[in-house]
């Protein structure tokens, strides 16, 4: 053990009172993150910091409450359905952008339209590949024209569509936007070093009536650091006031400690192991073969992995999606208990009975859970080489189609239907799609293109049951987040993954 690692731990385990430096003396709340944003755009990061940092800078129309999930008035205070495909939305009056510019229905159309159009390339299209066109009725009044109906629409507007400002984003275009972006939230944004820190500075102009509170605390400061060792160091040295996602095994420690405490919550965002059935990797590939993918989910003990590993009410979801989504029914999922022999038995049925070597892509952390799961495959002959990587080149190698076994995580963008989770794995045309089953194509579009519930329903039953059946995506555990702050700071954790640092204040 090095020095410095001797010293963290005596800290953690001794309580060490190391001197009380949260900055709330300077009002800045110091977060520290190991998940970069290399785009401050919200459009251009497909990452987890990346939304949240986009929480705290941008409105959309409408808002979700994290208490109850209701759909609030924000930028519109209004909305009717006009029809099947038309939303009509009234634009709240005398909000102004972090530059002074006014919010009108330009603003509305100019965002929905570059979005929703292919050529813009944003990191995940199909969070608007729904919408088909927005109207400008006059200057506080949008029409929005859909493909087909939409039931989640609204869910959609309210978690990750913000607005641009036209005019501004126009003028200095995208690469100035990603330098210097500008919003109608809470905070601005008035630092950008990128991939190593951005500045949060409270937006004295914020709109009356907005469904965010008026932050508390002044400034925050985002410093990106490499790994979770690191995030840790700056914590216990008193240089970072807030961090989260750290391992479990410091959570009871951390709330021992005289200046920090540790709050956990289990959340939406679901891990999973995706597996090529569809052949992507090159021919020859045992995981084409359902016995071989069957023989995987026998093998790995989820339900141990969830209680000892990631714990904190960590839960195994049995079907593709978490349990509270609309159409998540989990009664529709084929069951696979945990059951070794039975792995070994379908290895040999499929032709490999000494079993065969493969890879495994991972960004995980901690990285025991990927190894937890590459010691499981490996007691039933399934030899996995990890490759451990940054998220980005993670997620890179994945759509090029070049992950035998790939183990990631999936938050929906905390929107609460299975829209924004099983798409994404299975859809028709998505990057991360390894099963290419046709049927789940067609069922998934049925279910995604209705305003029926019962028809809605029927076709996502639809699509767990193939899925499962055919052993396609495996959901290996629910992720519970851990957080670690300085108790200066009041700060309430949310099931929906996203930390409101705007709802936050100094003790």
């Amino acid at each position: 053990m090095t020095l410095r690692r001797a010293l963290l731990a005596a800290t953690l385990l001794a309580g060490f009172a190391l001197p009380a430096l949260a900055q709330k003396s300077a009002d800045t709340l110091r977060v520290v993150e190991r998940s970069t944003v290399t785009n401050v755009d919200p459009y251009y990061n497909s990452l987890r910091a990346g939304l949240i940092l986009a929480h705290q800078t941008f409105d959309g129309l409408v808002y979700r409450d994290p208490d109850g999930f209701v759909i609030k008035p924000a930028l519109a205070t209004a909305w009717r359905q006009i029809d099947d495909v038309t939303i009509e939305f009234d634009l709240r009056r005398g909000v102004r952008f972090h530059n002074g510019d006014p919010f009108t229905a330009e603003d509305v159309v100019y965002t929905l339209n570059l979005v929703s159009n292919p050529e813009s390339k944003v990191a995940t299209p199909a969070n608007y590949s729904w919408i088909r066109e927005a109207e400008k009725v006059d200057d506080f009044t949008v029409r929005l024209h859909l493909k087909a109906p939409f039931p989640a629409a609204l869910q959609y507007l309210a978690f990750v569509t913000p607005i641009y400002p036209k005019a501004y984003r126009e003028r200095v275009g995208a690469e100035g936007f990603s330098r210097a972006p500008v919003g109608t939230g809470p905070y601005r944004i008035v630092r950008v070093d990128q991939a190593k820190q951005v500045d949060l500075e409270r937006w004295d102009g914020y709109y009356e009536g907005a469904p965010k509170p008026r932050p508390a605390i002044g400034r925050i400061q985002i410093r990106y650091v490499p790994d979770a060792a690191t995030e840790m160091t700056e914590l216990l040295a008193g240089r970072a006031d807030w961090i989260w996602n750290f391992n479990p095994d410091q959570f009871e420690r951390i709330r021992q400690h005289p200046r920090l405490t540790a709050q956990q919550q289990e959340t939406m965002r679901i891990a999973y192991l995706s597996i090529d059935a569809a052949g992507r990797t090159g021919e020859g590939n045992p995981l084409t073969k359902q016995k071989v993918r069957q023989a995987i989910w026998h093998a790995i003990d989820r339900e141990t992995i969830a209680r000892q590993l990631v714990r904190g009410g960590s839960r195994v979801p049995a079907a593709p999606c978490y349990p509270t989504q609309f159409g998540c029914d989990q009664e529709a999922a084929v069951v696979y208990a945990y059951d070794p022999a039975k792995a070994k038995q379908l290895l040999a049925e499929a032709g490999y009975p000494d079993g065969f070597e493969t890879e495994l892509v991972s960004y995980i952390q901690p990285t025991q859970w990927t190894a937890a799961v590459q010691s499981y495959l490996q007691a039933v002959g399934i030899r996995a080489r990890v490759s451990q990587l940054q998220v980005q080149a993670a997620i890179q190698r994945s759509w090029a189609g070049t992950t035998p076994l790939y183990m990631g995580s999936w938050g929906s963008y905390s929107i609460n239907d299975v829209s924004a989770i099983m798409p994404n794995w299975m859809g028709r045309g998505a990057s991360d799609d390894y099963s290419r089953d046709p049927d789940i194509h067609r069922w998934l579009e049925e279910g995604g293109s209705t305003n029926d519930t019962e028809k809605r329903l029927a076709a996502y039953r639809n699509v767990i049951r193939r899925a499962t059946e055919q052993a396609y995506w495996l959901p290996l555990f629910t992720y519970v987040s851990y957080y670690a702050h300085t108790r200066d700071l009041e700060f309430t954790p949310y099931p929906d993954e996203m930390p409101r640092w705007y709802r936050s204040k100094w003790n």
